[in-house]
């Protein structure tokens, strides 16, 4: 499944044209690879790691969602690894 459509389906992005900007801006990972393009396969068990909301958002991938259906369904596709860390400029 393509990065954008399962970031839009498992409800981590609000619409699909924000989940394209979210892949293609160069801070996405999956699985430790830096990822720049919104087609980008997305697998079971593959690690997402992204910047959300000032913070470091990591999930794995559990399950593949068969569309964008309510939001306790598309909970069920993805596991929370490190909830609430802070993204701090420097390292």
């Amino acid at each position: 499944m393509r990065l954008d459509r399962f970031l839009w389906w498992a409800r981590l992005a609000k619409t699909r044209s924000a989940a394209q900007a979210i892949a293609e801006g160069g801070h996405f990972r999956i699985s430790g690879r830096v990822i720049e393009k919104a087609h980008c396969p997305v697998r079971v068990g593959d690690v997402l790691t992204y910047p959300a909301h000032g913070r470091v958002r990591v999930v794995r991938v559990e399950a593949l969602p068969t569309r964008r259906g309510p939001a306790l369904e598309a909970q069920g596709c993805y596991t929370d690894l490190a909830e609430g860390e802070q993204v701090t400029g420097n390292r």
